[in-house]
């Protein structure tokens, strides 16, 4: 069963190009804990990214010549230069949705932009959407299982203990989130300011040892390394991604910390410390191509230090998987607000940001995904074949959405946003196409898992439509229904009766139901709509606005922040003051509650029937949600057939 009372999403304004539209925090504190959520992601590349793309390169021999160094380098490099820097800090950075960030809030301004003809847009926000949640499992399993594998440079007895301790400390991970990203922000960006620190410093000793490393940025070792390599240096190419795959959750975690902070912290310390990193473990390969077994902990002294270093990239990957965790409650909000997904649990964990909040139920999903993926897998190696091509498809995706945005929101001439867009979108197929290869070693955990969230979102959103037409053609126009009832009034009973409804034009369910099986109608009437703010807090003199539609009917409009649980009675107090005699013990809250039932022609098959009334009865319930007392509610129930 569902109920009619839709929980409005928030006034949505259009594309402003300013990504710190509902920012209040200082600028250094954003700042340092986008270092900490937005970039742990890809700050943990180098755990494994240069590895796997040397090996990959070293073909059937295994030997890490000085070419596939110098060449794999150049791509990882390059990658992070046009993929993150140009496509992501750039452009895409400036292209949010009322200071929110990801592939739906970039649908819902291409959606916007095209109007009518937005189908496509949609179930190209789908397919992104639904992949980023693959990604926001692999990452914290693959990360997290490559930092504590360190264990196995400083001694082989830790080996048995390695997935046991992934999986606690992947519990304990989920288990704080509860605790708001700010809280963890605060904890996490000065040990990953310290992380990207280390990568620096550690790399420095190997390139002044190697100096031919730096060869690496000339981007034509890059372009000879993919024109004499054939199919190896296409199956490179898909390992070299691992070293870019942070960049969609930096884009959807924009409305956490705003457009600013993000840029600043990458520019200045986030890529410069990734690029030493990368060289330093290419000169110590070149060095020694016997360590490309471990060459990210062999950069630092056997002993002390390297144990010391495990200790550290652990925390630093806990906090990797904290960006795409954020990411996935940023996504799953904006997919509610956008008709994509069930009205879910939402809390909002700071007073300083929109943006900051927990999702219970996502929370619980992810722990479970992401444990069962540890355990299936049990290595990193293995993981990493499994990871990018859900982020390389939503990057696909993302740049289609976003030449949309250029042309039609920035008013770009469509030529002018395909000179700027294009080279992104080849780049990106490009990549597809190579992690495509993987599909049977892994690489279909992600699509499995992001076939399923395609099915879901777009079952609920068919479903919803649905619904919405079948419910509007038994709806009657409010002004309507009050003339005649001011005409020929049935019996009156004492008291106030108030009928919740998202739309007030219409005449809410629930009254047409009370009417037709009580056939009376009480002496005050109020059609009550709630709306939520873009502001933390309402003014309580701003709280209430009240209108009188006959003398027995009244419409009541109730704004809240977001940061405040929505508390109709209190509210309703206030509006004494507006001159409505307010009086909980005397006011009856009708709510309809439509217990659907598939229908023999539903317009979706029979199972896509039963998948979408599933989901509407794990809707979070209207009566809690507004902290109505459940003894003041009377819920009428109707029957659906969809």
């Amino acid at each position: 069963m569902t109920s009619d009372v839709a929980v409005p999403a928030p006034e949505t304004a259009a594309a402003n190009g300013h990504g710190d539209a509902h920012t209040t925090a200082g600028f250094g504190a954003l700042t340092l804990g986008s270092i900490g959520v937005v970039y742990g992601d890809i700050g943990t590349s180098p755990l494994y990214a240069f590895r796997e793309a040397v090996m990959a390169a070293s073909g059937v021999e295994g030997v890490a010549t000085p070419t596939a160094v110098l060449g794999v380098l150049s791509l990882i490099l390059w990658a992070l230069i046009i993929v993150v820097t140009l496509k992501y800090v750039v452009i895409l950075l400036r292209a949010d949705n009322n200071g929110e960030g990801g592939t739906l809030a970039l649908m819902a301004l291409a959606q916007r932009a095209v109007g009518t003809r937005g189908a496509t847009i949609v179930l190209l926000g789908i397919i992104s959407g639904a992949l980023f949640y693959g990604d926001a499992v692999i990452t914290p399993a693959l990360s997290v299982l490559s930092a504590i594998e360190g264990m196995k440079d400083v001694t082989l007895t830790f080996e048995p203990y390695i997935v046991p301790l992934t999986v606690v400390i992947l519990v304990g991970l989920f288990a704080v989130q509860s605790r708001g990203t700010a809280r963890v922000a605060a904890f996490f960006g000065p040990i990953m300011c310290v992380w990207f620190a280390v990568l620096a410093v550690a790399a420095i000793h190997p390139i002044i040892q190697q100096p031919q490393v730096l060869l690496a940025l000339n981007p034509l070792y890059a372009v000879s390394f993919m024109l004499h390599h054939g199919i190896i240096g296409f199956v490179t190419l898909g390992a070299v991604f691992l070293a870019v795959t942070g960049a969609e959750a930096l884009y959807a975690d924009l409305g956490h910390f705003g457009k600013r902070p993000i840029q600043t912290a990458w520019l200045f310390i986030v890529l410069p410390s990734l690029a030493l990193n990368y060289l330093g473990q290419g000169a110590l390969v070149l060095a020694d191509p016997g360590a490309i077994e471990s060459p990210f902990f062999q950069l630092f002294p056997q002993g002390w230090i390297r144990g010391g270093m495990v200790v550290l990239a652990t925390a630093a990957t806990v906090i990797a998987s904290q960006a795409v965790i954020t990411g996935a409650y940023s996504l799953t909000r904006q997919a509610i607000q956008l008709g994509l997904l069930p009205r879910f649990e939402i809390r909002h964990t700071s007073e300083a940001h929109s943006g900051q909040i927990f999702i219970p139920r996502i929370n619980q999903l992810l722990l479970v995904a992401v444990v069962l993926l540890v355990l299936l897998f049990r290595s990193s190696s293995a993981l990493a074949s499994a990871y990018g091509i859900s982020v390389t498809g939503t990057m696909v995706v993302t740049a289609m959405m976003g030449f949309v945005v250029i042309w039609k929101v920035w008013r770009w001439s469509p030529v002018a946003a395909a000179a700027l867009i294009v080279p992104f979108l080849f780049l990106d197929l490009t990549f597809l196409a190579a992690n495509l290869l993987k599909v049977f070693e892994g690489g279909w955990v992600p699509l499995a898992l992001g076939s399923l969230m395609i099915i879901m979102m777009y079952t609920w959103r068919r479903g919803s439509r649905l619904l919405f037409e079948k419910s509007r053609k038994l709806e009657f126009p409010l002004a309507d229904l009050v003339a005649m009832l001011e005409k020929r009034p049935p019996q009156r009973v004492p008291g106030t009766a108030v009928f919740l409804t998202s739309d007030p034009l219409s005449a809410p369910t629930a009254l047409m139901h009370s009417l037709k099986h009580y056939k009376v109608l009480h002496e005050k009437n109020v059609i009550l709509t709630i709306e939520t703010a873009q502001t933390p807090r309402i003014d309580p003199a701003e709280r209430v606005k009240l209108e009188q539609v006959s003398p027995t009917f009244s419409k009541v409009t109730l704004k809240f922040g977001f940061m405040e649980s929505p508390n109709v009675p209190k509210a309703l107090a206030i509006a004494r003051k507006l001159g409505w005699q307010f009086d909980i013990m005397s006011t009856s809250f009708f709510l309809s509650r439509r217990a659907l039932k598939p229908a023999a022609h539903s317009g979706m098959p029979r199972w896509q029937d039963r998948l979408f009334i599933s989901l509407s009865r794990s809707a979070n319930d209207a009566t809690d949600y507004f902290q109505i007392p459940s003894g003041r509610v009377v819920e009428v129930g109707t029957q659906v057939t969809i």
